[in-house]
């Protein structure tokens, strides 16, 4: 029997709705498989665990993540937090360097019953996620942003080849995974960046030759980012430095449907956590109406991702059965939420997912 260890993180907000479906969806969908089991740990963190323990990031939450194979991570309201107490961190970026979780995987796939810019959309944007110019992260200590002078603010850019390489692998062993295109596009800007994005292309460059069966391209940023609005269904795996892949996922999110359509996975050498891109939606937390679609996949995501990582078929297919469940709930369109054209709550949702797993054949179906 293969064993997974994953926490339970809930955030802010609509993180303590969302996230306790997505744990209910992913529950059923193994217990489909004798061969598959979760042990789940719940753990404080965000502005509930500030009012209850003092910190958003308690060191015993720190502690047990360790021992774990990866863990959700609801959304955090960190802008809300007290300005002027270190101990009200933004857990965020802190996680993504202290469990070196490199890569950030974000898909984007239209459904044909939702309306969307563009249908026929199936595509995956990983960005490199601890580097580039994000000041939060780029740095062990101190910061990679600051002003010598009143006037003067400087930024500096980090692009090392280790993690470069880390992400570009992760999206040739996506594009041989999934049943699409087969082909890899990396994300540069080299014409002026001819050392930063110059390393991290050589870097792609020499990763695409460990994978000849996989298409390989790269595009200059700007090129892209009018391209990825004209014609998504050219692109399968596309792969970035943090900024620029920050900015592309949310415009490719607009193209079929917006945040709440935007699941997203944190990968690193040991460690996997499950977030959805949106935020913690602080404007209608309580009400139960938030689409759990995003944390729900998100999830999907994980288990797929750990399945793989471990050889294990009766995992992954249960990661199949969550995405088949999904697309039947999002193709009937009787329980899903408000922001979706339903009148269905977060909870009702997620249970109509679960109903629509419980109809699958086992093994039926696959989402690559």
């Amino acid at each position: 029997m293969a064993k997974y260890s994953i926490g339970i993180l809930q955030g802010d907000d609509i993180g303590l709705e969302v996230v306790p479906v997505a744990v209910k969806v992913l529950q059923e969908a193994v217990d489909r498989y004798p061969g598959v089991k979760i042990d789940w740990l719940d753990l404080p963190i965000g502005y509930p665990s500030y009012l209850e323990c003092g910190e958003t990031m308690p060191q015993r939450t720190l502690d047990a993540l360790y021992d774990l194979d990866g863990w959700f991570l609801g959304p955090i309201g960190h802008m809300a937090y007290p300005r002027d107490d270190p101990k009200a961190m933004n857990p965020h970026p802190f996680l993504r360097r202290e469990f070196d979780l490199v890569s950030n995987i974000r898909p984007t796939k239209s459904f044909s019953s939702l309306p969307c810019l563009h249908q026929s959309v199936d595509l995956v944007i990983i960005r490199e996620n601890n580097e580039g110019f994000q000041p939060d992260r780029n740095m062990f200590r101190g910061t990679a942003e600051y002003m010598p002078t009143p006037d003067l603010a400087m930024s500096v850019r980090v692009i090392t080849r280790r993690n470069s390489e880390f992400a570009a692998r992760t999206a040739f062993e996506l594009a041989r995974q999934r049943n699409s295109l087969k082909k890899v596009t990396a994300i540069h800007k080299n014409t002026v960046f001819k050392l930063g994005c110059g390393l991290f292309i050589d870097t792609c460059q020499e990763v695409a030759k460990e994978y000849p069966d996989i298409e390989f391209e790269t595009m200059v940023v700007d090129t892209f980012a009018m391209a990825l609005v004209m014609r998504p269904q050219k692109y399968d795996v596309v792969v970035s430095t943090n900024m620029f892949g920050d900015i592309l996922t949310d415009e490719a999110a607009g193209l079929v449907g917006g945040l709440g359509m935007a699941p997203g996975l944190c990968v690193g050498p040991r460690y996997v956590m499950a977030q959805a891109t949106h935020g913690s939606a602080p404007d209608i937390a309580g009400r139960h109406i938030a689409n759990p679609y995003a944390m729900i996949m998100s999830g999907q995501m994980m288990l797929s991702w750990l399945g793989n990582k471990k050889g294990d078929g009766e995992a992954i297919q249960a990661a199949r059965d969550i995405e088949l469940g999904v697309g039947k709930v999002l193709d009937e369109l009787a329980a899903v939420t408000p922001d979706l054209g339903g009148k269905a709550s977060t909870g009702e949702m997620g249970e109509a997912v679960c109903a629509a797993m419980r109809n699958l054949p086992p093994g039926a179906g696959s989402i690559y």
